[in-house]
């Protein structure tokens, strides 16, 4: 039980972090580093896999990633860019912190589920690729976004 609440407040202070970072990435312009590196740092997690007891079988590595992807569609949704003074901005959503905290509950009511059935490192891994399939996901989406907005500033008007 320790762990499980370790755990939500250890998210409950990165899905804070992540609000007021997009908060502030609002205000300047958005670029493909500051949307590929999050998922790229992220990746160093899976160092971890290195570990048995943090190793899953393939069925479970599959389901936690095609989760992250469902998950990442509520992002994305929440995720809009806009050209100004030709250069493009993420749009902040009011809706986005709402979403990071809902994402949040449900991911608290898994672990709870799946915290009684395997274990504590299975679950970080699961975990993991869940949150990891998310991010990844999503931000493959608002980069093709951001490029689609790039070409648009490129192409001369007549």
């Amino acid at each position: 039980m320790f762990w499980l609440i370790a755990s939500t407040i250890v998210a409950l202070f990165m899905a804070s972090v992540m609000i007021v970072v997009r908060l502030k990435a609002s205000k300047k312009p958005a670029s493909v580093k500051s949307i590929i590196l999050p998922p790229v740092f992220m990746s160093t997690g899976a160092l971890m896999f290195v570990f048995p007891q943090f190793q899953l079988d393939w069925i479970t590595v599959f389901e936690s990633l095609i989760i992250g992807i469902v998950f990442s569609f509520l992002l994305i949704k929440t995720s809009k860019f806009e050209i100004r003074r030709n250069e493009i901005y993420l749009i902040p959503s009011k809706v986005f912190a709402f979403v990071l905290i809902g994402l949040l509950i449900i991911r608290t009511i898994l672990k709870l589920i799946v915290g009684n059935t395997i274990s504590l490192g299975e679950t970080s891994g699961v975990f993991f690729l869940l949150a990891f399939g998310m991010l990844a996901t999503w931000r493959i989406v608002m980069l093709y976004k951001y490029k689609q907005l790039e070409k648009q500033i490129k192409v001369p008007s007549h």
